[in-house]
């Protein structure tokens, strides 16, 4: 997991040493900062009784600032992340006997509750409406893979992908820009391993960019 997350921060170095060079060129191209959010399964629009998935995050974040038209920006968002979740399994039959000869033990385990870390690396645009030149309001969309330490009834351990789409709000106070953000995300493998029920959860964030 170390690798995973050195891979990470060099990547995101190597992203913003590039892009500061073109930001000499046009002006105030990127931006960059961090990122904290809260999430949970069960806040609209997802409702789910089988499980409990409850998530903390902290991302470095860049975006490249690469169109722009009238009031509207088109951005390249890129964020390391580390999500910090907890799983408990609800409903009990979600685990069958299809488990084997182990099965109430299996059930048993499966119920207790669950930390789990996950290492993500979100890419993803952001389209941008300035409403002035302080405030502005913005879609995300993004995708990345993703590395998850801790299997359970919903979905195996390793590698997977994260999938997020938020709506967010920016304000920029003198030279630094509060962000909040709600959204919605899903991870699952695409099938590359089972099980792969994935997870869902509604996050709530908060940021700082300068």
């Amino acid at each position: 997991m170390k690798s995973i997350c050195k891979l990470n921060l060099l990547l995101f170095l190597c992203i913003h040493i590039t892009l500061s060079v073109n930001s000499q060129e046009k002006g105030r191209a990127i931006k960059y900062g961090f990122v904290y959010g809260i999430g949970e399964q069960g806040i609209f629009p997802f409702s789910d009784d089988d499980y409990l998935y409850e998530t903390k995050s902290y991302k470095a974040q860049l975006n490249y600032v690469f169109k722009e038209v009238n009031k509207f920006s088109f951005e390249i968002n890129v964020e390391p992340s580390v999500f910090i979740s907890k799983h408990q399994l609800l409903n009990k039959h979600f685990i069958t006997p299809d488990y084997g000869s182990d099965y109430l033990e299996e059930r048993d385990r499966q119920t207790a509750k669950k930390t789990m870390k996950e290492y993500s690396l979100g890419i993803g645009v952001i389209s941008r409406y300035n409403f002035t030149e302080n405030m502005s309001a913005y879609a995300l969309g993004s995708v990345g893979p993703m590395i998850i330490d801790t299997r359970t009834e919903r979905m195996a351990k390793g590698f997977s992908f994260s999938d997020i789409f938020s709506f967010g709000f920016s304000y920029k106070i003198e030279k630094i820009i509060l962000d909040l953000r709600y959204g919605v995300r899903h991870v699952s493998n695409f099938q590359l391993k089972n099980p792969n029920s994935g997870y869902n959860s509604t996050n709530f964030e908060i940021g700082f960019f300068s």
